[in-house]
């Protein structure tokens, strides 16, 4: 049985008198590839944030990487990946500038990053590339670069943050056989999606709606538990008992 790399019990975020996210409890398994959906408002990214350390709950409790969310969160920082919908990249640096200043970043050493760097450029058929500014890229390109950066240093988990959003179905493919490979070598990928197809390709997912856990499991069971065809139809269902807009 593999051993679980995040663990949270009611998990809790407030803003003033609004509950972003509402005691959620669930567990996530070593090398897992973990879906995290919801509609926009639903606390997702909130809740994401509090698992990276960035964001300090209200309430709950927690381990991610083996740390204490509370007391840990910079040993965290330190074990995860992260990748944001808006690219974890800087536009006015080399391909191999940016691929470099993460290795330092994430605390490798000068050799290491010089080797890898090679490695990585090689194995994203981006050896043409390695002087090209990162803004010259088409956005496919970036968001390849941008998770192969996010985990470089081999992490232990990587989040990340809708990460095909904006580009072609064919694009959106070949990023999940990177996933694919990610998780093959033991990562554990924890992934925020709008697209319902790519829901189909986690082992299993967690769908919110107005900042609670509603539904947890694999798409196969959940579609048969609301007797869909297909992982959209069961987020609609959901969706419509949502009672909060946009947040």
């Amino acid at each position: 049985m593999s051993k679980k790399v995040i663990e949270v019990f009611n998990l809790t975020k407030k803003f003033g008198n609004f509950t972003a996210v509402d005691r959620i409890s669930f567990d996530v398994k070593e090398g897992e590839i973990f879906g995290f959906l919801g509609a926009n408002g639903a606390g997702k990214t909130t809740a994401m944030q509090m698992l990276c350390g960035i964001s300090m709950p209200t309430a709950g409790e927690g381990t991610v990487a083996g740390y204490d969310i509370i007391k840990e969160n910079e040993r965290i920082k330190r074990n995860i990946g992260y990748m944001s919908q808006k690219f974890s990249l800087y536009e006015d640096l080399k391909v191999w500038e940016n691929i470099r200043l993460f290795g330092g970043i994430y605390g490798l050493s000068d050799k290491t990053i010089a080797e890898k760097t090679n490695e990585l450029l090689k194995q994203l058929d981006f050896e043409q590339e390695r002087n090209t500014l990162v803004k010259y890229l088409p956005l496919g390109w970036k968001q390849k670069l941008a998770f192969s950066v996010a985990i470089f240093h081999e992490p232990r988990i990587v989040f990340l943050d809708e990460p095909t959003g904006g580009v072609d179905p064919a694009m959106r493919r070949q990023f999940w056989e990177m996933i694919y490979d990610a998780a093959d070598r033991g990562i554990t990928v924890f992934v925020t999606t709008h697209y319902m197809d790519e829901a189909e390709y986690c082992n299993r997912v967690s769908i919110m709606v107005d900042g609670r856990i509603d539904a947890l499991d694999t798409p196969a069971e959940l579609r048969r538990r609301f007797s869909a065809d297909s992982m959209d139809e069961v987020f609609r269902q959901l969706a419509r008992k949502a009672k909060r807009g946009d947040q």
